[in-house]
């Protein structure tokens, strides 16, 4: 489940979900407590826009702001420095140090809360041009204090996010790192998009450069299960779907299907399937 906010006016769009209240939980264990009858595990994806916040949904206007009337709250979106997206989305306010306290508060307690509502995995995003990628990037972030100006104080966020989530997730911290990259600026090239697993030289460049302190995945333009054992076989230790999951739902009994290797279907579909052997 990708993008829950973990603060209100941390959604994307005002149609974005969230679980910044405990009320927010009963709905989504009914997603979660479905996925599990099913065999089936299921993660969420924690997040905060920052200055990509009170947008409109892209299907209904791409690169616009979503205005009071629209349901958004264009007045008060954050971000590390007073710069935005571009001159489309809205103005974002310099977070205050407390500010940034209270986000990692709120970052903590969705993170209880998904554990509450039994998410197998948690995923921080910290990239995409959000919140903690602002923060990590010096064309977002010209922060004078401790967040902003050296690599080490950019980093410092993302760093804190992460200690103060370890005990709640796992003993020893971040599991794997699933590598993406873009959306800090509006002027970057578009031509890295262009063709099947884009975004994988950068998770084999990080994998070779870690080697087997973190497994790493990769994603992007990945469509078939040869091109996906292809980068397995290259280093990487995991792949992930986002786009083709949307165009096709049984994507990974497709991949299975082509390379001929069985795959634990949800007992929903896999009642039909076994019907079709017996």
């Amino acid at each position: 489940m990708e993008s829950t906010a973990v603060q209100k006016e941390g959604r994307i769009t005002p149609q974005d979900i969230g679980l910044w209240d405990d009320a927010q939980i009963e709905g989504l264990k009914k997603i979660t407590d479905f996925a599990h009858s099913q065999n089936q595990l299921i993660g969420i994806q924690l997040s905060h826009a920052g200055r990509k916040a009170s947008t409109l949904p892209p299907f209904v206007h791409r690169n616009a702001t979503a205005t009071k009337e629209d349901g958004g709250w264009p007045e008060n979106v954050y971000a590390p420095s007073a710069l935005p997206f571009n001159d489309a989305y809205p103005q974002p306010k310099e977070m205050t140090v407390d500010q940034i306290q209270e986000f990692k508060a709120a970052f903590v307690d969705a993170a209880r809360r998904a554990v509450k509502t039994s998410f197998d995995v948690v995923e921080i995003h910290a990239a995409h041009g959000y919140l903690i990628h602002q923060f990590l990037s010096p064309i977002s972030n010209r922060r004078t204090d401790k967040y902003g100006g050296s690599f080490e104080n950019r980093i410092r966020l993302l760093l804190e996010i992460t200690d103060l989530l370890a005990p709640i997730l796992a003993e020893h911290g971040v599991d794997f790192l699933d590598v993406s990259s873009g959306g800090i600026h509006p002027a970057q090239s578009t031509s890295i998009k262009s063709g099947d697993g884009y975004q994988v030289p950068f998770a084999i460049a990080i994998k070779q450069a870690i080697g087997d302190a973190m497994p790493v995945s990769a994603v992007g333009g990945i469509r078939t299960g040869k091109m996906a054992e292809g980068f397995l076989n290259d280093g990487l230790d995991a792949i992930m779907c986002g786009r083709w999951f949307q165009k096709s739902p049984g994507l990974i009994y497709s991949y299975a299907e082509e390379l001929e290797v069985n795959v634990k279907m949800s007992t929903q579909y896999g009642w039909a399937f076994k019907r079709l052997q017996e």
